[in-house]
């Protein structure tokens, strides 16, 4: 049987003619999956948009060497309605959510803020199937550092955050009943402070009882004491690495 002989000149022309640059038309992979737009070095570079055949999912943006990379929307196919819903729309960084974005949960939860290799983290501002609505640092996924969380039925915290729950200073405006707590909070718990009448008259539920004035020879200092005991619990489970909130 012969073979068509080519020469080393063609064969390296024919071997760059067949190398994706540029942009193209829709190019299906093996697996069904299909691409639309501009190419680099035979890679996704530039701008396009991505179907999933087994998903259906859509990616629609900025892609660097055959990754999702720079602004784009990533959307999902609803097998009930067969319709697309967006889940995140904002920046990318290799492939993973990294910048700013806004993505949209199942629940109907929506995060808008920084993110960090596929993570919420730095600042961001959260609202909760609950109508609750925080607001202020993350890491790793978590509340972590300063933060205020507005509750549906108008109290709010203001303070610190270690790990998605109150931990260190910070201060509870119970507003339904007219009061105010403030001092140290661990794992989520009230744990030393002062609890005051503040509104408590204009309180749609006001506390049924005035909250009496308390009489020790040294209130602040007793206060002042049990918090520091309290605020080293609290750094040693926390560590001072364990609190930075910047974008990797």
């Amino acid at each position: 049987m012969h073979y068509l002989q080519t020469s080393k000149k063609s064969r390296a022309l024919l071997d760059i003619k067949s190398q994706k640059c540029g942009l193209r038309h829709t190019i299906f992979s093996v697996i069904g999956n299909e691409y639309t737009g501009e190419w680099q070095d035979n890679k996704k570079h530039g701008k396009g948009t991505q179907v999933w055949k087994k998903s259906g999912a859509i990616y629609h943006g900025e892609w660097k060497f055959g990754k999702p990379d720079g602004y784009g929307t990533y959307s999902v196919l609803i097998p009930e309605t067969k319709e697309l819903a967006k889940k995140y729309c904002g920046e990318w960084k290799h492939g993973k959510k990294h910048g700013y974005g806004m993505y949209l949960y199942n629940n109907l939860a929506v995060y808008e803020g920084e993110w960090s290799e596929n993570q919420r983290s730095g600042w961001g501002r959260m609202y909760y199937e609950s109508r609750d609505i925080y607001e202020g640092e993350w890491m790793k996924d978590k509340n972590n550092g300063q933060g205020i969380i507005r509750c549906a039925n108008g109290n709010w915290y203001e303070g610190t955050w270690r790990e998605g729950k109150k931990n260190g200073d910070g201060k509870f405006y119970y507003s339904d009943r007219g009061q105010l707590y403030e001092g140290i909070w661990l794992d989520g718990v009230a744990k030393c402070g002062t609890l005051s009448d503040l509104g408590r008259n204009e309180a749609p539920t006001p506390s049924k009882c005035q909250i009496p004035q308390v009489h020790l020879v040294d209130m602040q200092l007793v206060l002042k004491e049990s918090e520091e005991a309290y605020l080293e619990t609290i750094n040693r489970k926390f560590p001072l690495h364990n609190t930075l909130t910047e974008n990797e």
